[in-house]
């Protein structure tokens, strides 16, 4: 049974999920990679507004390849999330709830995610192209110069992902392994 979300996702609908769940993800969310998170840490460091609304926001870690003609977006896939890693837990502070991308993540940001309330959803890796199709909109809003790794607003319905690490720090790569484990001695 999957989770119909909708963004923004707020604290309470993150506190509510548990790693393993499957969710689809309706609504906006926020496209930005490393050299993105960087320009964003870097503006808070200099006491800047953040370019886009990080309480209760999503940022999928990706950098879609250019669109073809009458497409809204080129491949979409998930990239690896521990490249965020240094930065994730300053925008967490600050409301990031929710975080898409593939592969573990740092203890520091674990950390942060059970101090602040933030989920780490995972997306389907090597399947870019399928998973363009549930995004309907996409607009750049911010640092341009970087093209595909520039900040976009994507507008999204029925989004596929899986809850990998929630609120409490539960961590379906532990959680996974056990169940395996488990598995196996009752064979």
């Amino acid at each position: 049974m999957c989770i119909r979300i909708e963004t923004p996702l707020t604290l309470e609908v993150a506190n509510a999920l548990r790693a393993g769940d499957e969710v689809l993800l309706s609504g906006t969310i926020y496209t930005a990679r490393d050299a993105a998170h960087q320009r964003l840490v870097e503006s808070l460091d200099r006491g800047e507004t953040l370019p886009i609304p990080i309480k209760d926001a999503m940022i999928y870690y990706v950098g879609p390849t250019p669109s073809k003609p009458g497409a809204v977006i080129g491949s979409a896939g998930p990239t690896s999330s521990y490249r965020m890693d240094a930065y994730a837990p300053r925008l967490i502070e600050l409301g990031l709830r929710g975080m898409l991308g593939k592969g573990q993540r740092s203890s520091e940001v674990v950390a942060a995610m059970q101090t602040h309330g933030a989920v780490y959803f995972g997306a389907i890796g090597g399947a870019a192209a399928l998973l363009t199709k549930y995004i309907i909109a996409s607009e750049v809003v911010c640092y341009e110069d970087l093209g595909t790794e520039a900040i976009r607003r994507l507008t999204v319905r029925d989004f596929p992902a899986t809850v990998v690490i929630d609120t409490v720090g539960n961590s379906l790569f532990e959680l996974g392994v056990q169940q395996y484990l488990a598995s196996r001695q009752t064979k």
